[in-house]
């Protein structure tokens, strides 16, 4: 009986260990953000050279040159040369759709166009879900839509790129959880924040989102649930959206109640996945118990038809041979429901993340140019095609 006791004697606990070493690096990223961005900072959005201004406008950059000269851009610098702001973007678009009579600059929807949800999602972790979910909001709303990010990982790496620190700046009920949680729920637009991009404002999340997953089952056996589980985001969306015309929503890597309820909430579905075997067999997987719990849900009474739903292979690289075999592999099994353009994999990407920045904030004077030129062109093809689909769905060319 001794070893036995003298081997009890040395065995770790293992909630106090994760206890504590939550608790140290908690601590230790607080100090490293502060380095950051100190508490006085906040995040901004970088200024645009003309060639870009211009494609998120939809002209040519004479034309903008133009609209500059006439007294409707930016100042010039000391250089003659003009840098956009997102603000300044947005002004342009209006001056010109004052101009020509029409609505054709500012993208916002038109009556009879639905709101469109777009729902990020992947089984396993990596697959450059919440990546792709930041860009393409943060490029929706630089191409002048009204864009709503909501976050429903409890990791909330979302909420952190966009400048909301999960632990501190998140606090009970600031969730969408508070809007849907089974009593005493918040109006949803007590939740919504604005970001430091123009036309994107932001539901951040924290772990209090797993508190649904632990509710529902309890709300369901107790009668408790007026609403079904996977009706209440939906549910919630339509109080706020006349005010949008694109939701993205990062949803958590794994098939719960919150992720039931996204995608039956959603109009669109786009899946990451990384194109490699071990990943492709467990999208597998994935797609086998998601079909499966769709079944379910719609026999219940949940909407499951969708305006589209695409792969997108994430973390590509071009030349790896047997991840190119991989993709071309899966475009002969999905065909037309994967995205034509993939997004690459980049340090670019990786070091922006370094300090919670996305590849559109982060300044081009930091990387290689060949580096940044590269991945910002892969976002911005990979962005560009799901914006197409978007405006396919509303009936626009």
């Amino acid at each position: 009986m001794q070893p036995s006791l003298a081997l009890q004697d040395d065995q770790e606990h293992l909630p106090s260990l994760l206890a504590t070493d939550a608790k140290e690096l908690s601590y230790q990223l607080q100090q490293h953000q502060a380095k950051i961005f100190p508490p006085l900072s906040q995040k901004t959005m970088r200024t645009f050279s003309p060639a870009e201004a211009a494609a998120f406008i939809g002209i040519g950059e004479g034309y903008l040159r133009q609209v500059a000269a006439d007294g409707h851009g930016p100042d010039p610098l000391a250089n003659g040369r003009r840098l956009y702001s997102a603000t300044d973007m947005d002004r342009i678009r209006r001056v010109l759709d004052e101009r020509n009579g029409t609505p054709k600059y500012v993208p916002a929807r038109k009556p009879g166009e639905k709101l469109q949800i777009v729902s990020v999602m992947n089984f396993k972790g990596g697959s450059g879900k919440t990546t792709t979910a930041a860009h393409l909001a943060q490029f929706m709303a630089l191409r002048g839509y009204r864009v709503l990010a909501v976050d429903l990982d409890p990791q909330a790496s979302l909420s952190a790129l966009f400048g909301h620190q999960p632990e501190f700046d998140v606090g009970e009920g600031e969730t969408i959880y508070g809007a849907i949680r089974y009593e005493e729920p918040r109006p949803i637009a007590d939740i919504v924040r604005a970001t430091y991009t123009p036309n994107l404002h932001l539901i951040p999340g924290n772990l209090e989102l797993m508190e649904f997953e632990h509710e529902t089952p309890k709300a369901m056996a107790s009668g408790r649930a007026e609403t079904m589980f996977f009706a209440r985001i939906g549910e919630v969306l339509t109080e706020i959206e006349s005010l949008y015309d694109v939701v993205v929503v990062d949803c958590p890597p794994q098939l719960g109640f919150l992720t039931m309820s996204a995608l039956c909430a959603a109009t669109s579905v786009l899946i990451t996945v990384h194109p490699q075997m071990l990943d492709v067999m467990s999208m597998s997987q994935f797609l086998t118990m998601t079909s499966e719990l769709m079944s379910v849900v719609e026999r219940a009474g949940g909407r499951t038809s969708y305006d589209w739903m695409r792969y997108l292979v994430t973390r590509f690289e071009p030349n790896d041979g047997p991840q190119s075999q991989m993709t071309g592999f899966m475009r002969a099994i999905f065909g037309n429901r994967m995205l034509h353009n993939a997004m690459v994999k980049s340090t670019a990407v990786a070091d922006a993340g370094v300090t919670k920045q996305t590849l559109y904030e982060v300044e081009r004077s930091q990387f290689t140019r060949g580096t940044y030129d590269r991945a910002l062109e892969s976002l911005n093809l990979v962005n560009s095609e799901i914006e197409a689909h978007i405006r396919s769905t509303w009936g626009r060319k």
